[in-house]
């Protein structure tokens, strides 16, 4: 699991990343969504993160796995997004 700073770092790229776009509320429904298929959706992000490796960069991606898949990192984003409303 990336560490406790690094996390926090990319959480706080992806929530505004996303807040850029104008996507917080359907990352939010998705996140909410995603909670109890956590562990499949991680797993299936495993298996596809080589083909996004070709369009994004791949130690992002890994850490993006990483939180996926840690429910902390999951509320934290919640929490986040919500603040950046």
């Amino acid at each position: 699991m990336a560490k406790e700073p690094q996390r926090d770092e990319l959480l706080e790229r992806l929530a505004r990343r996303i807040v850029e776009l104008g996507l917080t509320a359907p990352a939010i429904l998705f996140l909410e969504a995603y909670k109890p298929l956590a562990f499949l959706g991680t797993q299936l992000f495993w298996t596809i993160q080589p083909f996004l490796g070709i369009v994004l960069n791949a130690d992002d991606l890994r850490d993006l796995a990483l939180l996926m898949q840690d429910d902390t990192s999951t509320e934290a984003l919640l929490a986040r997004l919500e603040s950046l409303r």
